[in-house]
């Protein structure tokens, strides 16, 4: 019984990393076209770096860490 238990335990890492990916894939296949203008592959490229920016500065702010 217990074999049975961690065999299905054992899956779901694999069943989490598919919804991740399909989520991303799905969330990055309309912004496809856009890169194939240089102007707004330049552009898009801005946004992320400045998302992730802003995702990071906000972390830390929250959780009160240090600057390197």
């Amino acid at each position: 019984m217990m074999e049975n238990f961690w065999n299905t335990v054992s899956k779901y890492p694999v069943f989490v990393a598919g919804t991740i990916l399909g989520v991303f894939l799905n969330a990055v296949k309309p912004l496809a076209p856009l890169l194939k203008n240089p102007v707004t592959a330049i552009a898009l490229g801005g946004v992320a770096v400045g998302g992730f920016a802003f995702v990071a500065f906000t972390l830390r702010a929250m959780l009160g860490l240090q600057q390197l």
